[in-house]
């Protein structure tokens, strides 16, 4: 059936397919979420187990090892991430792409259940979770009343602004950063206990014993049943302080006789700055799915009204990741807008004919809307990468309009009207329209196949470009005749050729007669455009130009929160120095009591801390490298501090990892190549895992003494960690108020915790009753890792290397060449990993699609003409083109990265 042919004869039908083409496409454009890139789901899956207060080393061989290998024989396993810090142990388990996220998830769970009893019994039992890409803050506020004070304000923060947020659609979490949180000290005193041969482990026990509210049982009472309470709970802290209790070795005692208990806030370890200026501040991501854009609207408005209910609240907007996504989305409509608009003109240029012109560009609006019907029902979002794809294609959909409109003129040429026109030449010319649409398809359809995490991306890219040329067919058989024949007019004048046409020609004439200078030329032409691929530099990802980055401090390990404060004002003060900087954000330490560890802002140790800084606007300041660059040369003034400039986003870090069993090996090899790639020109700083140790108290028991005693190595380890640190959250007895719960600590004063001697007096419990500490155990310094990285169950070193502007590719080949790299020791081995890994992955990606895309233009032009070397003929403009875009690519200095692979297909 000739589709063309009854579009003309029956255009009415053929104009509200279109319309509701039309209709559909807005209200799928409507439906579509904004956002920064697509969701990806990726099976990698976390494990994270914590025992407050042991050291790496401890958990690395009794938590970390035992983990890995539960989790190494899955089915799929591509790649086990461990890393251990003080009191904690994340193992992260990366599966090949094909192996679907939630059976992953259920294959660690399984794995990690099989090996829970085999773990210490203090761990708290470990948390298998599903990687969350869209985990990171988007938006962070600081909060000021007159009203409330630090504590008042920070309640009303993990409270009402948290229930208010958590209630607004598209918002994953609210975690608070800086601040105080209120809880009841009961700070013991060493040598009352110690008189009353008491231990620190037995008065918190017994309070969380007496202090209490739990279930009584049920009784009958006048014919029904009745629940039963036991309400055994003080409502004050003085009513506390009078609580009496009897003690292990059958004594009794006061509270307030062996301790000094109040109402207050807990140790401060975390802080919030804005501008030098304490605040308490928050921090708000959205949950996946979720559009950043929305989101952000959402959580403006919500907070707009409570600020409405409470007039004496001072909000400020410390940082800001969602604007970044509007701009690049606005930016992106006016880069499709812009291409309509130029493809209009050039059309318009060689047809010289307004009426042909108009016929032609309807093809670009009514290719691109329908196309976001196929994309809303896959479930993409408006984002970079599927507006990229419509704007790259922007130029395509015309081809097939300009080719049936350019015939439709030469037929009108000769006489005909345009009815006759367009029903002649729209036959004419359909198999050539179907075979240019096929073999675009045939191009853009590979790429959403392609292998690894850039195809997990470039699967909306691919099918966004198919769907909008798909789109441009329809409307080629169907639009366009119909049009023509009803809007054009018969040719009145004689026909004049372009000026340039008549050198066109003379050219054409040269080349048919010397056609072996033509090959030779043309063969030349491609040899040279491959040689000049090694001259362009190569990447993955641009960086960005968003007005905001992030420095990142890191102290010796043992630093403490005050240092963290000093030197991140000394930081803050250099940075606020360097012009085009607006405001400094700054947040150390692990914000609110459950808060998320991974939050940008709430780093999780108190020798950490953030800075965020905002910049002035694109167009008032030059790029963002420019200023990141003048903050790296001021901040190499702060002593003993280890730091990094930008968001450490792709396209700014270039990663690498040396792993080894042989500990002494390892770091004799890392510190070479640490040294080396100081040498590299150009490159910012560079950190790694290594060579970080911490100092500790390490407690050795007389094993001897204590078997006399009957105390064993767990309750001495108990007893220091109460006294200390308190006994775990999920131990700790409440002071039930009205609308929360106060947990009450148990340890020593703060003096008596920085007095070796005073904790050698503290009680320990044995058979025999109570023993001083100091009788069955010596105190000594000693010193160990502060993290432990390892790689596929195996120690490994990772370097973090600012690009600083230099291109990815120049430094993983300069990195290649190092002589520490190439003469590294037996048993220690080179991992690449971060961007470098994946742009070697989507090379790889790349080249295999074009590949493809190359042969199936082959077959389809083959099945079209039905000939196997016509198709031949049109092959050399595909290998032609990239001589032109690695000139391009040369003359302007732009690297060959991932959106030079997306121009290239």
């Amino acid at each position: 059936m000739n589709v063309s042919a009854w579009s003309i004869k029956n255009p009415i039908p053929a104009v509200m397919l279109f319309v509701l083409l039309t209709l559909a496409g807005l209200m799928s454009f409507n439906a579509m979420k904004v956002q920064q890139f697509p969701d990806l789901e990726l099976p990698t899956v976390s494990v994270s187990a914590s025992l407050p207060g042991a050291a790496p080393a401890q958990l690395e061989t009794e938590v970390a090892r035992k983990l890995e290998n539960a989790i190494a024989p899955l089915q799929g396993l591509k790649n086990i991430y461990t890393n251990v810090s003080d009191g904690g142990v994340t193992v992260t388990a990366e599966f090949r792409l094909e192996k679907p996220t939630q059976e992953a998830v259920d294959d660690v769970r399984s794995a990690v259940q099989q090996v829970r009893s085999d773990l210490p019994s203090e761990v708290r039992d470990p948390i298998v979770s599903k990687m969350n890409l869209s985990g990171a803050p988007i938006m962070a506020f600081t909060i000021r009343s007159n009203s409330m004070d630090e504590e008042g304000l920070s309640w009303f923060v993990d409270n009402t602004v948290s229930r208010t947020l958590l209630g607004v659609r598209g918002v994953g979490s609210v975690v608070r950063v800086g601040g105080v949180t209120r809880e009841v000290q009961v700070a013991l005193d060493p040598l009352k206990l110690q008189g009353l041969g008491a231990t620190a482990a037995d008065i918190s026990r017994q309070l969380k014993q007496v202090q209490t509210e739990s279930a009584g049982g049920r009784a009958d009472l006048g014919g029904s049943e009745q629940p039963m309470r036991t309400l055994a709970n003080v409502a004050t802290v003085d009513e506390l302080a009078r609580l009496e209790f009897a003690l292990s070795n059958g004594k009794r005692v006061r509270l307030d006789e062996v301790a000094t208990v109040k109402d207050t806030v807990s140790e401060q370890r975390s802080f919030a700055l804005l501008n030098g200026k304490s605040v308490v501040g928050f921090e708000i991501t959205r949950s996946k799915g979720a559009s950043e854009v929305e989101v952000g609207a959402a959580v403006q408005k919500a907070l707009a009204e409570l600020k409405t209910k409470h007039p004496d609240l001072e909000l400020t907007q410390a940082f800001d990741f969602v604007t970044p996504v509007q701009e690049e989305f606005d930016a992106s409509m006016t880069m499709l807008l812009e291409g309509a608009v130029l493809a209009v003109i050039v059309v318009w240029f060689f047809l010289r004919s307004w009426r042909a012109t108009f016929v032609s560009a309807v093809a670009l609006p009514l290719s691109v809307i329908p196309a976001f019907i196929g994309m809303n029902y896959l479930g993409f979002t408006t984002n970079t990468v599927t507006l990229l794809a419509l704007s790259l294609v922007i130029g395509i959909l015309v081809d097939d309009a300009i080719v049936e409109v350019e015939n439709i003129e030469r037929h009108l040429r000769m006489g005909k009207t345009p009815y006759q026109a367009a029903m002649e030449a729209a036959d004419e010319i359909g198999l050539a329209v179907i075979a240019t649409t096929f073999a675009l398809i045939a191009v853009f359809l590979p790429t959403a196949f392609m292998s690894g995490v850039v195809g997990k991306f470039f699967k909306q890219f691919g099918w966004t470009a198919v769907f909008a040329v798909f789109a441009s067919l329809i409307v080629a058989r169907v639009l366009t005749p119909m049009m023509a024949a009803y809007i054009m007019k018969p040719s009145t004048h004689v026909h004049e050729e372009p000026v340039w046409m008549p050198l066109y020609l003379r050219i054409t004439r040269w080349t048919l007669r010397h056609r072996w200078i033509t090959v030779i030329a043309a063969i030349s032409f491609f040899i040279g455009s491959l040689l000049l691929v090694p001259l362009i530099p190569t990447g993955f990802i641009p960086p960005d130009d968003n007005s905001q980055t992030q420095v990142y401090l890191e102290l010796p390990p043992g630093s403490t929160l005050a240092q963290t404060y000093t030197a991140a004002e000394q930081a803050r003060t250099l940075i606020a120095k360097i012009a085009h900087v607006k405001s400094v954000y700054t947040t150390a330490g692990g914000g609110a009591v459950g808060s998320d560890p991974f939050a940008g802002g709430a780093t999780s140790e108190v020798r950490k801390a953030t800075l965020t800084v905002l910049l002035d606007e694109r167009g008032q300041r030059p790029r963002k490298q420019v200023i990141e660059s003048s903050m790296r040369t001021a901040l190499a003034a702060l002593p003993g501090v280890r730091f990094k400039v930008g968001l450490g986003g792709s396209g700014e870090k270039y990663m690498l990892a040396l792993k080894g069993e042989d500990p002494v090996a390892l770091a004799q090899a890392a510190a070479a190549v640490e040294k080396d790639l100081r040498k590299i020109a150009g490159l910012g700083n560079i950190s790694s895992s290594a060579s970080l140790t911490r100092a500790e108290i390490a407690i050795r028991p007389d094993f001897a003494k204590a078997a006399e005693m009957g105390v064993t190595s767990s309750a001495i380890a108990e007893t220091l960690r109460i006294a200390t640190v308190g006994d775990y959250e999920t131990s700790l007895s409440k002071l039930n108020l009205s609308q929360r719960q106060v947990p009450i600590v148990v340890k020593l004063d703060s003096a008596a915790r920085q007095d070796l001697e005073l904790l050698g007096r503290l009680m320990v419990p044995g058979v025999k009753g109570p023993v001083m500490l100091s009788q069955v155990a010596s105190f000594e310094m000693s010193g160990g890792p502060a993290v432990v990285s390892r790689l596929n169950r195996v120690r490994n070193v990772n370097f973090e290397v600012e690009l600083s502007g230099v291109p990815l590719g120049e430094v993983t080949d300069a990195v290649a060449k190092l002589p520490s790299i190439v003469n590294l020791p037996a048993g220690v081995q080179q991992v690449e990993i971060g961007d470098a890994e994946v742009q070697a992955e989507m090379v790889s990606g790349f080249a295999t699609a074009m590949l493809t895309g190359i042969l199936c233009i082959y077959i389809v032009l083959v099945l079209l003409f039905k000939d196997f070397m016509h198709p031949i003929t049109i092959f050399p403009s595909v290998i032609l083109s990239f001589g032109g875009a690695f000139l391009g690519l040369l003359i302007t200095g732009k690297m060959l990265s991932m959106p030079s692979f997306i121009g290239l297909v």
